[in-house]
């Protein structure tokens, strides 16, 4: 008994002797700082390239504004709604581009959005299987077409058209009609605001219905499974469980094709008319900002060039306002639902 406490206490009294592993190696220690060194220049790399985007825009608008100052200066705020364009005297106005632009890109998403939507709806809800791929590859590729190939089109193939089974029924049959027989006034060749504005619509669609096909197909499948077990119809799946999870890529796809409708030249240039008087009716000749720009730059001088310019930065505005609008209405509707 003696001996085994002796033996106990002499064990017990030795240092026990314990193998730490958590010591970092040298290799640990250089392989950490090479990954901070890599995060810290990613970082730096990235938010250099954003700067630069934002410089490079804040750039475009103070060079618009430089040279469309003399404009500014002479006919101040006015030149926004003035209607005179005369070169020889030096008289300008904006409000016949601004109104050819605004109306041209609304008649545009008038037809467009609603089209986009089903083309939409139909690719990723109702489309069998076999025909979803070729059809969506379809609309990519009319989203590729560039826009000189539009502009050909209307003014050779559509236009004509146009005038000989649209415009001249219509305005035979609703022309002598009161209240709204104004709008379709005019001459029928082909040509005007709403010709401009159907011409944009076929190129504006393929953006739209694009996007929204994709940001429908997002859409957790779970979600449609559990709506379609409820009992639900395929509409009331898309306007409560769809359109709300969407919402902003849907809004989103919208603005892109509103977006491409302010700024498109050449095919709207092609069919709009182009002249320098305020529209009256949907057949009226008109022209817009980006195909005024289009006509005159290559001849324009001195004061006449700064008004171009003054146009350019316009447009700019108009764009960036339409925008900032989408994005508060954005904002209200989260608000609204608590988000």
């Amino acid at each position: 008994m003696g001996v085994n406490m002796s033996v106990g206490t002499t064990m017990s009294s030795q240092p026990v002797s314990v193998k730490t592993t958590d010591a970092p190696t040298p290799s640990m220690v250089s392989i950490a700082k090479r990954q901070r060194l890599q995060d810290v220049v990613f970082h730096r790399l990235t938010q250099s390239l954003s700067l630069l985007v934002l410089a490079a825009l804040l750039g475009i608008i103070v060079s618009l504004f430089v040279y469309a100052w003399p404009a500014f200066h002479k006919f101040g705020v006015q030149f926004i709604w003035r209607a005179e364009w005369d070169i020889v005297n030096e008289e300008f106005g904006a409000a016949i581009a601004i109104v050819g632009t605004l109306a041209s890109a609304g008649i545009a998403l008038l037809i467009a959005v609603p089209l986009a939507f089903g083309i939409a709806l139909f690719l990723t809800e109702t489309c069998p299987v076999w025909l979803r791929r070729p059809l969506g590859t379809a609309v990519e590729l009319l989203a590729a077409v560039p826009s000189i190939i539009y502009g050909m089109f209307g003014l050779f193939v559509f236009a004509p058209l146009f005038a000989d089974h649209f415009q001249v029924p219509v305005q035979k049959l609703l022309g002598s009609m009161p209240l709204i027989g104004f709008m379709f006034g005019g001459s029928t060749n082909g040509f005007g605001i709403l010709a401009a504005g159907i011409v944009l619509a076929f190129m504006v669609l393929p953006f739209v219905a694009a996007v929204m096909r994709d940001v429908f197909e997002i859409v957790p499948p779970i979600l449609r499974e559990s709506a379609y077990g409820l009992g639900c119809t395929t509409w009331e799946v898309v306007r409560r469980v769809v359109l709300p999870y969407t919402q902003k890529g849907v809004i989103g796809g919208v603005m892109l094709g509103l977006g491409r409708a302010l700024g498109e030249t050449m095919a709207v240039t092609f069919v709009i008319g182009n002249a320098n008087r305020m529209p009256t009716s949907l057949f009226s000749p008109g022209t817009s900002i980006a195909s005024t720009l289009a006509n005159e730059f290559g001849e324009a001088a001195d004061f006449h060039l700064s008004t171009l310019y003054a146009l350019g930065f316009l447009l700019f505005v108009i764009t960036f306002v339409v925008l900032s609008a989408a994005k508060i209405m954005l904002l209200r509707a989260e608000k609204a639902k608590g988000l």
